[in-house]
């Protein structure tokens, strides 16, 4: 079959997508189905075809350079210099079809956030749910009223999945955490609880968004696909987006949009792009020789990652081999008895899990369960070095300049050293190797060495009303026509678990502005 239709030239298209991701393939999909729209995606990456792409159990990463572009933030004084990396996927489908594959779609309570902060009731949960809903093939525990069946994305709790990991599920019920059958649905409409993931495989396949919304579409004319097209900057006169210049093959080239752009590249490039579109804090453009556009001093700001620690590790007495995506099982719960939503998120990860500071800790066949916040507090900003597209980005994250976000991670490895010596997960145990029963400041100094991100980086292009906000609920970018944003990056605040699903549901959403 084929991945993607060719093109010979660039001309002649009602929209330009840029960014094949997990929304930028919805958003295209589903123009696409009008055979009177004309749609253009531009991805930077390359063909989603390669078996470390295409098969569950080898999901690619770092050692598969072609497939991602990375983010290295400068040394962190509050993780004892450390520098982190952060990978975005370069490849058609994006981050769906190079992440480890979960499917959480978010609490009730982000949605209804969002709503509140844009004054828009289709952000709101119910009205997310019903857009879910139409997503979703759902493989699992039949839900009509939460789980979607016959849409294009595939979703199932994770096939015979490994002991180890419904011992882990067990192990939390055995400690006050409920299991559930689903770890979305009811599980995310209260406090939380443990499950089996939900997994986009099929068959041990990867099922990304590329295969759900771009590939059934293989062969429309009125649907072009050109990847290794590296998109610098929208083009913009007056105050209206009327195309884009991307690179393809060494030769620059401009495209123009009869209808509307949209930025669907993800929290790193979407902001890029807008800052050297001229459209960012003035100060910052002045400063690196960009002309003006529209003044939106949140453009960069307001970054927000998830945290994972790596990580609690634990020995077995016999190798268990990890299955499907080697991450199972996960919970979801409040650090705080007075919290009536999950600010925790930890993952069994059925190998080891460590930044370079523990490694020398690993053994074969070791497994880890690392600690995870999801309602973080630290903010950080994204900067340009230059008015070059190829130059570094300059990450400022701050993982855990909020000290309450030391607290959720502390409580979490806590909790999360619980589970692994309980009754349940005893016999995958011989010996504890991280952390060991450490308190006070040997555990503020193992969670500063092990933090690392959970590459759901989100919230640079935000939604909202205010003077800090980037786009409107509408996806609209403030101060210039006919460009809109649909990724991570126009999240108001981070959504409670992994943000690939979000990101579809967005696609959802601006599909559903331009075409009603």
């Amino acid at each position: 079959m084929a991945r993607a239709v060719a093109a010979t030239h660039v001309t002649g298209f009602d929209y330009v997508v840029c960014g094949s991701g997990a929304a930028g393939s919805v958003v295209a999909g589903r123009l696409a189905t009008d055979p009177d729209v004309r749609v253009l995606l531009l991805e930077a990456g390359g063909a989603d075809s390669g078996p470390e792409v295409r098969l569950a159990s080898s999901y690619p990463t770092a050692q598969f350079p072609a497939l991602f572009r990375e983010y290295r933030t400068a040394p962190d004084p509050q993780l004892g210099g450390r520098s982190l990396v952060q990978l975005g996927g370069r490849v058609l489908g994006g981050g769906s079809s190079v992440n480890t594959m979960v499917w959480a779609r978010g609490h009730r309570d982000d949605y209804d956030g969002w709503a509140r902060t844009t004054g828009d009731a289709a952000w709101g949960y119910d009205a997310v749910l019903r857009r879910y809903l139409r997503i979703e093939d759902w493989h699992g525990v039949p839900d009509p009223q939460r789980r979607g069946t016959g849409g294009p994305v595939h979703v199932a709790p994770a096939a015979d999945p490994s002991p180890l990991a419904t011992a882990m599920v067990a192990g939390a019920a055995g400690v006050g955490i409920p299991a559930f059958d689903d770890h979305n649905a009811t599980m995310m409409e209260g406090r939380g609880g443990a499950a089996i993931a939900n997994l986009i495989v099929r068959d041990g396949m990867r099922h990304s968004m590329a295969d759900g919304y771009l590939h059934p579409l293989a062969g429309r004319p009125n649907l072009t696909v050109l990847t290794g097209a590296t998109v610098d900057r929208v083009v913009v006169e007056g105050r209206s987006a009327v195309g884009v210049e991307f690179r393809r093959g060494g030769r620059r080239r401009t495209v123009r949009a009869e209808r509307e752009v949209v930025l669907s590249t993800g929290a790193f490039e979407t902001p890029r792009t807008l800052m050297l579109s001229g459209i960012g804090d003035a100060d910052e453009l002045t400063r690196i020789g960009v002309p003006l556009v529209a003044h939106l001093p949140g453009v960069g700001a307001n970054f927000v990652d998830h945290s994972l620690v790596a990580t609690c590790l634990f020995e077995p007495p016999v190798p268990v081999p990890p299955r499907n995506n080697k991450a199972e099982a996960t919970f979801f719960w409040p650090s705080r008895d007075d919290l009536d939503v999950p600010d925790m998120q930890p993952f069994l990860i059925e190998i080891p899990h460590l930044t370079e500071a523990h490694a020398g800790r690993a053994v074969p066949h070791a497994w880890s369960l690392s600690p995870a916040i999801v309602r973080p507090r630290s903010r950080g900003r994204l900067r340009l070095r230059s008015a070059d597209p190829d130059d570094t980005l300059d990450v400022e994250w701050n993982p855990l300049a909020d000290p309450d976000d030391v607290r959720v991670l502390a409580r979490a490895t806590e909790l999360c050293r619980e589970i692994a010596h309980s009754p349940a997960m005893a016999p995958f145990v011989a010996r504890e190797l991280l952390p060991g029963p450490v308190r006070g400041a040997e555990l503020d100094a193992f969670l500063r060495a092990g933090v690392t991100s959970y590459g759901h980086a989100s919230g640079t292009a935000r939604m909202g009303t205010d003077d800090r906000s980037v786009v409107d609920p509408q996806l609209r970018v403030h101060g210039v026509d006919r460009l809109r944003v649909a990724d991570a990056s126009v999240m108001p605040t981070i959504t409670t678990g992994n943000t690939m699903a979000p990101c579809v549901m967005i696609g959802e959403r601006l599909a559903e502005l331009l075409t009603s």
